[in-house]
């Protein structure tokens, strides 16, 4: 088989992915495109590290990539990105290739931000190539993001960019590899499908895109589909034939997770627990608002006083009950510029002092407002006022108060929603258009800036919309525990 660096890193984490990519491809989910487009962001921004280089364009023909890495190898001295080889059906484009005046130095480039073992495998099977095709290799690294660095002015690559040598971890790989790529091969001349056990290894380092192929057969009361087992017991268990509602209740497991499956399993009633809801209503008192924030993440920080992968606010939605009308307000920031200071001064105009604040998941928009009322100092006073007056609607669910078979045993509003309100398409998620969900919210708004005019018209409106359902929703939710309650 024709091996790729990709190729060789997936059949590491599991040989059979490689397989099923091979002779299934139909059954792969997609996979995240924002964390494709971070990584080509962070690969292009470290080609410059160490100054002037040549760059091999990408060519289908990889053939001519390898040719054009030969030409420029003739250089005395000379830093070449993408250069790619192949030695015995194996190839690879090294991400950064330093050529010194009788060796050389790869550099693999991460957007993440730590070191992981599969990209030491990953530049070890580079090592390996170049190391075959005699080429004298005296330094391997790994190029990740250092998520302490914060920007002030001009991007400075040298203290964005963590470097770790791991040059004496790939030469004593050299023969791993080569015991590694003959397995693959071997694997893969395999025409019937193999069978593999569930392990770890399909989450982690990534989750498998083929899971829900391999797991089709268990149905759809498994272990695998319980919340609040980590992803090593739920392996332990199937692996012990211990997966199915019946034999888990067997089993020593926790009321919450008892609680889930019996629900299921019986089709059982809602639980409502009235005297606790009554008590976390109680401490609550009017005016009330309903508050929830969107924001974005960059591997490279855009703007000062900003740090890789730091959640960025630029919307909110704030529904509000006052003399027992029910109104709205809502802030979006226009994209391509910092949005936090123009966010906190809307925020501290709309939410007067001492008001009962509502958020569902509260550490997370009391994290947004703690930052911004660090960054602005003039606004830290009110922000911090609304900070402390923040109540979590999420609490009745998270600790069983209000239970239903429909939440699945996650306390999430996406799940909890339904759950109360099963038939009312207007506070289905599904029924808006464009952005359903805050990952699709983060990734829009990152990329709007490279739309027209009319395309972020309409995604401003879809931003809107869906974030204005996301209060709305919480409102319903406070609707639905006082009517249980009355």
């Amino acid at each position: 088989m024709y091996l790729s660096k990709s190729k060789y890193c997936n059949a590491v984490q599991c040989k059979k992915m490689l397989w099923l990519n091979e002779y299934k491809p139909e059954e792969k989910e997609s996979l995240n495109e924002s964390v494709l487009e971070n990584g080509t962001q962070v690969g292009e921004l470290a080609k410059n590290l160490f100054g002037f280089h040549i760059d091999v364009s990408f060519n289908e023909n990889l053939k001519q990539m390898i040719e054009d890495t030969k030409s420029l190898l003739y250089l005395d001295k000379v830093v070449i990105t993408e250069a790619s080889f192949e030695y015995d059906n194996n190839f690879c484009s090294v991400d950064i290739l330093k050529k010194n005046k009788s060796d050389f130095e790869i550099y693999e480039v991460k957007s993440s931000t730590e070191v992981k073992d599969i990209y030491k495998e990953d530049i070890s099977y580079q090592y390996y190539i170049l190391n075959n095709l005699g080429y004298n290799v005296t330094k391997a690294s790994i190029v990740y993001i250092n998520s302490q660095y914060e920007r002030n002015g001009e991007l400075n690559l040298k203290e964005l960019f963590n470097i770790e040598d791991v040059t004496e971890y790939v030469k004593e790989k050299l023969e791993n590899i080569k015991l590694n790529i003959k397995e693959i091969n071997n694997y893969m001349n395999q025409k019937r499908e193999p069978d593999e056990l569930l392990g770890i290894h399909c989450v982690k380092p990534y989750n498998c895109p083929f899971f829900k192929y391999c797991t089709k057969g268990l149905g759809n009361q498994n272990v695998f589909t319980l919340k609040g087992i980590n992803n090593n017991k739920k392996f332990e268990l199937y692996n012990k034939g211990i997966f199915e509602y019946e034999e888990l209740l067997k089993i020593k497991i926790s009321d919450k997770i008892k609680q889930q499956i019996e629900f299921e399993l019986y089709d059982e009633e809602d639980y409502i627990d009235k005297t606790k809801i009554k008590e976390f209503l109680d401490k609550l008192t009017y005016p009330l608002y309903f508050l929830d924030f969107e924001t974005f993440q960059m591997s490279i920080p855009l703007y000062d006083k900003t740090r890789p992968y730091m959640q960025i606010p630029f919307q909110y939605s704030l529904h509000y009950i006052i003399n027992d009308e029910l109104k709205h307000k809502e802030f979006l920031s226009e994209p391509d510029i910092d949005p936090r200071r123009k966010l906190a001064e809307s925020l501290v105009k709309d939410i007067p002092k001492d008001v009962c604040v509502l958020a569902y998941n509260m550490a997370f928009e009391k994290m947004v407002i703690k930052e911004l009322a660090i960054l602005y100092e003039d606004l830290s006073d009110h922000l911090m006022n609304i900070y402390k007056n923040i109540k979590d609607l999420m609490i009745p669910f998270k600790d069983r108060y209000y239970y239903s078979k429909n939440m699945h045993g996650i306390y999430s509003i996406k799940y909890v929603l339904p759950a109360l309100y099963p038939n009312d398409p207007s506070l289905d998620y599904k029924n808006l258009d464009l952005v359903h969900n805050g990952s699709e919210a983060m990734n829009m708004f990152a990329n709007m800036c490279n739309l027209d005019k009319d395309k972020q018209k309409e995604l401003k409106n879809s931003l809107l919309k869906y974030c204005e359902l996301d209060t709305y929703a919480m409102v319903k939710i406070f609707y639905k525990l006082k009517e249980v309650t009355s």
